[in-house]
């Protein structure tokens, strides 16, 4: 899925936006419908694929979309609003509520069937509605239309994007201290959800799989409502700052709107969590352990938003591949560290492991601090091609 994400990014910047969407959600269609019939675990494998190869464009792209049609005084809270739709998917019911009900009273297959039909709906409101947002003569295919026009003999080898090209952005130490500050953030969500049925199911005897599915709601609120806010609150800190130094734009002002979550939010919220699963019983003890869940989505939301939006305003020529390489390179991190969660719950338990993540995330909120205080010649070591206030 992250090298989907890479390669839709990188031809996305070559060839715009429109192009991208118009051949993923075909595959993305085709990959659900075939899950959904699938008669072996070969065709489900084969299948999910594709499935993931048209899904996996959906937030960088997104995420340039953004960036090519929203200022940057608007942008925080643009990106806020859209991530929150994004992570309502695993988070918040419709997606775990109603695939736990599909799971327990009809089949799997009906879920991935009907995000096919989801999918086959965003196809055609995208071929309806939506134009290139790409700006007129930056996409490199409008670059080689000129060379073209003006005699220039173009090989054919030059309309093909190394998908790979977005990684070679992780060289900026600031990227890298805020892609590594949002795994260690990101990764408190996962263990809480990856074992919730050998840890809040079996805590509290919940066996039911609707009813384990509705348990993220909780998180899930707390992340809508989160995401708007701190996209709000990013935008204020960028104008206000930015008065205060006499209209000098300093981009990792933005990142100030993530301090809160990262040293709160998040870390104590994990925490109490294990406090509370590991010692209250009955509904007071889930309830306690709901409270966990909103405040750790809450958190959540005030640090990715911000992150994300601060990557597209310092790259912001190359937004959606500088977004694919952060949450590519931050997923891939995730899918390894996700495999050690059961094992450390089944040898130290849950607290032990909450505690863990939540010191990572408190080395999270110091690599966003760093970044923040540093981040000029950050980017002055390593400069890969960022923006300037002019060109934001």
């Amino acid at each position: 899925m992250s090298i989907g994400a890479l390669t839709a990014a990188s031809y996305s910047t070559f060839y715009g936006r429109r192009p991208i969407y118009l051949c993923a959600l075909p595959l993305l269609i085709t990959g659900s419908v075939g899950v959904s019939l699938s008669r072996s675990v070969g065709e489900l494998f084969f299948f999910r694929v594709f499935q993931a190869a048209g899904s996996s464009p959906g937030f960088s792209i997104g995420a340039g979309v953004i960036g090519d049609i929203y200022k940057l005084e608007e942008r925080g809270t643009a990106i806020g609003v859209f991530l929150a739709a994004i992570l309502m998917g695993p988070s918040l019911a419709p997606s775990n509520l109603i695939a736990g009900l599909a799971a327990e009273y009809a089949s799997w297959r009906l879920m991935q069937f009907i995000i096919g039909i989801f999918g086959l709906i965003a196809l055609a409101i995208i071929w309806i509605f939506f134009p290139e947002t790409s700006h007129p003569g930056v996409r490199g295919i409008d670059k080689l239309r000129r060379e073209a026009e003006s005699g220039v003999k173009v090989k054919w080898t030059r309309y093909i994007v190394n998908p790979l090209a977005p990684l070679s952005l992780l060289r900026a130490p600031n990227i890298v201290a805020v892609m590594l500050s949002g795994f260690t953030i990101a990764m408190t969500f996962f263990v809480i959800m990856v074992p919730i049925a050998y840890t809040i199911g079996a805590r509290y005897n919940i066996r039911n799989d609707a009813i384990l599915g509705a348990c993220a709601i909780p998180g899930g609120i707390g992340e809508i409502i989160g995401a708007p806010i701190s996209g709000w609150m990013s935008d204020r800190i960028v104008v206000r700052h930015r008065k205060a130094r006499g209209g000098v734009w300093y981009p990792e002002d933005r990142l100030r709107a993530t301090l809160s979550g990262a040293l709160f939010l998040v870390p104590l919220s994990m925490v109490f969590s294990g406090l509370f699963n590991a010692y209250i019983d009955g509904p007071i003890g889930l309830a306690l352990v709901f409270v966990c869940l909103f405040v750790n989505g809450l958190g959540l939301e005030l640090i990715l938003g911000p992150s994300a939006a601060y990557v597209v305003d310092v790259l912001h020529s190359r937004s959606a591949e500088a977004i694919a390489a952060n949450n590519g390179t931050r997923s891939v991190l995730i899918s390894i560290a996700v495999a050690g969660i059961m094992p450390m719950i089944d040898t130290y338990g849950v607290l032990v492991t909450n505690t863990v993540s939540a010191l990572f995330a408190w080395g999270g909120f110091g690599l966003l601090w760093l970044t923040i205080k540093y981040g000029e010649p950050m980017r002055k070591w390593c400069d890969v091609g960022f923006a300037t206030a002019e060109t934001t």
